[in-house]
């Protein structure tokens, strides 16, 4: 059976945040390194990679595209996305290199399986600072040219911040009120939509549920509740899609986060890779993939 690979997912971790470092619109070689590295390992899993470009602050960058056909008979599509620039001052290993490589990880064992619906992997550029909620944001501009095109997305699944688990009582903090609902270990995955996404949200989180047991929590929440719309589903939202964020939380647990410290030494690796493995079988599920 397919499973997602620990050494893998540290290999991509390693070479975004380690070897190339901070990549952004301040360091443009590196953002154009991170991009060349998901662009090359998507054409060595066979895929052709279609690159939406454009011009941010007079520096040419690009959204890039993959995508898994269906065999069904709707035109369907569920998409999955993450941000690949890192904030201006950081690495960023967790925040985005862990969602980017789940990304890659999972575009790579869906070339195994056959879906019906058809699945689309994208990975955004200039989600950060100065870009975030503005029109030049890599998922903005992507999402506009969706609308605009009539793509038929289902749903879009936005993978943000995705590697930091604790066992520790007390290793997870909230936005004010919800840790009297919510545990306060950090060991779980979060599922984040806003009202009109949670109908999709629920069924995610009832497939991811029904194939693995790691920890999971969800909330369906108004976008202006704290951290709820901090990512690419936002931009989705903004379009008219449904759209949800999978996160382990970020600064409500992840404490290197928007630092220096977010480098790859500090991801939990293994519990990564066991939540990621539950993301391709829920997909598989809500894709009808046959393995």
């Amino acid at each position: 059976m397919n499973e997602i690979s620990i050494q893998r997912l540290r290999t991509h971790v390693y070479e975004l945040a380690g070897n190339i470092g901070e990549h952004n619109i301040f360091h443009p070689a590196a953002l154009h390194a991170a991009e060349a590295y998901i662009t090359g390992e998507w054409q060595q899993q066979g895929y052709d990679v279609r690159k939406q470009t454009y011009t941010a602050q007079g520096f040419e960058c690009a959204n890039l595209e993959v995508n898994r056909a269906g065999n069904g008979r709707n035109n369907d599509v569920i998409l999955v996305g993450a941000h690949y620039d890192s904030v201006f001052g950081s690495p960023g290993a967790n925040d985005n290199c862990s969602g980017v490589a789940a990304l890659l990880e999972l575009s790579r064992l869906f070339q195994d399986v056959t879906p019906e619906t058809s699945l689309r992997f994208v990975a955004f550029v200039n989600e950060e600072p100065p870009f975030f909620f503005w029109p030049s944001m890599g998922s903005m501009v992507y999402a506009k040219a969706a609308k605009q095109r009539g793509d038929p997305i289902r749903f879009m699944i936005s993978l943000e911040t995705i590697g930091y688990y604790r066992n520790q009582h007390g290793s997870q903090t909230y936005p004010p009120l919800l840790k009297y609902f919510y545990p306060d270990t950090g060991n779980f995955i979060a599922f984040v939509s806003n009202l009109r996404s949670r109908h999709v949200m629920r069924d995610c989180v009832q497939a991811f549920s029904s194939e693995t047991d790691f920890p999971l929590q969800s909330i369906a929440a108004p976008a202006i509740v704290p951290g709820v719309s901090l990512s690419d589903q936002l931009a989705f939202w903004r379009h008219g899609y449904k759209a949800l964020m999978i996160t382990d939380t970020a600064f409500y647990r992840y404490p290197f986060y928007h630092t220096a410290q977010d480098t790859p030494d500090k991801l939990d690796y293994e519990p990564f890779a066991e939540m990621t493995n539950g993301l391709f079988l829920m997909l598989c599920r809500l894709a009808n993939a046959m393995q």
